[in-house]
């Protein structure tokens, strides 16, 4: 049987102290950042806000689960002009497409890949609601959601240019379980927003 020295002996002891003392700190954040606002959790929001984001974020509360019901899709396309004044429009591009193919079978996907897309969409839908009232905040969501879309379809070649982007949104309610007999009508709707004009300081920093 090992008998351990009494440093090697104090050293172990201090490093599982250290563990579990940061183990139960981690806990104790993740709970305050998901329970009902309370004293603490104002006090310490920054402090929390910097533990969980963005890597431990969630889209749900402790006491009150909404699992998403709905798959979201974001398309998005290009048109380009030659230096004749020729206007060529592509065929959609599925961003989401290339964000699933990047995080199926990845042991340790991106948080880029799970979320930015997702997140840019959510800001922009909260943004304009469909009554057509923008939010004081419609320019910074409609800017950011056009940035993300131009940096995965990539920069013109070949002496064109890029003229305009739009997006398109895809959205279907989750099949129920065969045992459900809720009837849900699971065929994806679509809604196409304007096409919006490239400027070059959309494309500063982006490639």
């Amino acid at each position: 049987m090992r008998t351990w020295s009494t440093p090697a002996l104090v050293v172990l002891c201090a490093t599982g102290a250290v563990l579990l003392g940061g183990t139960a700190l981690f806990l104790a954040a993740l709970f305050l950042h998901s329970a009902p606002s309370n004293a603490l959790s104002q006090q310490y929001r920054t402090e929390l806000d910097a533990v969980i984001y963005p890597e431990f974020e969630q889209n749900w509360r402790l006491f009150a689960p909404n699992p998403l019901q709905q798959n979201v899709t974001v398309d998005a396309r290009l048109q380009t002009i030659a230096a004749d004044g020729t206007v060529t429009t592509q065929e959609w591009a599925g961003l989401t497409a290339g964000d699933i193919a990047a995080v199926r079978g990845n042991p340790a996907p991106s948080h880029v890949d799970q979320n930015l897309l997702r997140r840019a969409w959510d800001f922009y839908d909260a943004t304009h609601p469909a009554q057509g009232n923008t939010g004081p905040r419609a320019g910074l969501a409609e800017q950011y959601l056009k940035r993300i879309a131009l940096q995965r379809l990539g920069p013109a070649a070949g002496g064109v240019r890029l003229f305009q982007v739009q997006l398109r949104v895809g959205t279907a309610e989750l099949a129920p379980p065969e045992w459900s007999r809720e009837q849900v009508d699971s065929a994806p709707k679509y809604r196409e927003l304007p096409w919006w004009p490239v400027a070059e300081a959309d494309l500063g920093g982006l490639w």
